[in-house]
């Protein structure tokens, strides 16, 4: 029997990128640090990119964003996670279907405060009962969120502007992470098939030479380059295969 866990991928990342800024002592007695997740799937499609490329993945500068139910944005350098967006818990990040994602700590106090609720109460709040659908009002699905946001229904709308402004928020910071992106890749049930909303996260970065083509991005779970051949930034959508990841991984210990 093998264990392959999502958050060993990301114990590459540095020591002042996984600590948080709270006193040492609670990581030292509890372990309270960024853990990250989503690993065997950033693992497989930065892997799968540089075989794409015909290059060696310790020459790459990769964002993969694993955008779904749950989504998180992942800095690979050299083949090697050096930042993520998740943190202690699968609760921080962008925004996602019912997740919160980052929010002022403040936030939790506030409500436990002015609700009378635990904090059990709050933290399936923030995980079951925010995100789009805390913000739309809408069902817990990214397709009726953007569907809605496409015919007139404001609050969808900000939801899926502040789900993409978000992301894209994070590509810009694992630039700076890494001093430059090679290539994005876009991958899970939302990345795979959501032409709007990859279409909205490139056209915030547009000013790091991102130039995606509309016709190449018209495609749903499929390997594609989709960004111009003038782009700076080469972005790919590749579909996950987590399964396999976790199979490579257990041939590679067995061995």
């Amino acid at each position: 029997m093998v264990g392959v866990f999502d958050t060993a991928f990301h114990q590459t990342i540095p020591e002042e990128r996984y600590l948080y800024p709270i006193p040492y002592e609670y990581y030292k007695k509890y372990g309270i640090r960024k853990y990250g997740f989503h690993g065997t799937s950033h693992m497989y499609v930065s892997k799968r990119l540089a075989q794409i490329e015909h290059k060696s993945i310790e020459d790459l500068k990769i964002v993969t964003c694993h955008l779904g139910q749950g989504s998180s944005i992942c800095a690979i350098e050299g083949g090697r996670s050096v930042d993520t967006s998740m943190g202690l818990t699968p609760l921080a990040g962008v925004p996602m279907v019912t997740r919160s994602g980052d929010i002022d700590p403040s936030v939790v106090t506030f409500i436990m405060k002015k609700e009378n609720k635990t904090a059990g109460e709050v933290e399936n709040l923030l995980n079951k009962a925010s995100g789009v659908q805390g913000i739309s009002g809408l069902a817990p699905d990214f397709r009726v969120i953007e569907n809605e946001s496409v015919i007139g229904n404001k609050r969808a709308l900000i939801a899926m502007n502040n789900f993409k402004y978000s992301v894209a928020g994070y590509i810009a910071k694992y630039a700076v992470a890494m001093k430059g992106i090679d290539a994005i890749i876009f991958t899970g049930g939302v990345g795979e098939n959501q032409i709007n909303i990859r279409k909205g996260i490139c056209e915030y970065l547009g000013f790091m030479g991102v130039e995606l083509d509309e016709q190449r991005n018209n495609v749903r779970s499929e390997e594609k380059l989709i960004s111009k051949d003038t782009s700076k930034v080469r972005v790919y959508v590749i579909p996950t295969n987590e399964e396999l990841m976790i199979a490579k991984e257990t041939e590679r210990l067995v061995k």
